[in-house]
């Protein structure tokens, strides 16, 4: 079996990208809203200004990690790897792992790609083993069987 690391990739780029136009957008859109109330809220102002603050800082630490997260996959390589490490696509007998950024399930090739970060337990468990070899986390063994 052959995997295309360099377009899974893309579709990793591509999603962070959406997640980040996403937050910036949702910002800008409750700063804008904020603007409005002045006029209207009269003594409840303070009050829905301040829960308006509270989500732009949630969104904005949102942002902020998923920025992070575009500069971690910005370094990583499509070249093939010999055992786990960042950029590394790794198939155990529970599934298909690419050690990128945690952006949940892809699919790719009809096939369910969990992306997860090297900061992982699951990805700490198995760093550095070769395919062949097995690891454990939570009493659940797994062996890899391939690494890309």
């Amino acid at each position: 079996m052959k995997m295309d690391k360099s377009k899974i990739l893309e579709i990793i780029k591509l999603k962070i990208s959406e997640k980040i136009q996403n937050f910036e957008t949702l910002i800008a859109e409750i700063r804008a809203s904020s603007n409005d109330t002045k006029s209207s809220m009269g003594d409840k102002y303070e009050t829905g200004r301040e829960m308006l603050q509270q989500e732009i800082n949630n969104l904005q630490r949102q942002l902020n990690e998923t920025l992070n997260q575009q500069a971690i996959v910005q370094k990583i390589s499509a070249e093939p790897s010999s055992k786990v490490q960042n950029g590394a696509l790794v198939k155990t007998d529970k599934g298909l792992f690419y050690i990128s950024a945690s952006l949940g399930e892809i699919i790719f090739d009809n096939q369910k790609i969990m992306t997860v970060s090297a900061e992982s337990p699951l990805v700490k468990a198995m760093y550095a083993k070769k395919a062949g070899e097995t690891f454990a986390i939570n009493n659940i063994h797994q062996t890899i069987e391939n690494i890309w």
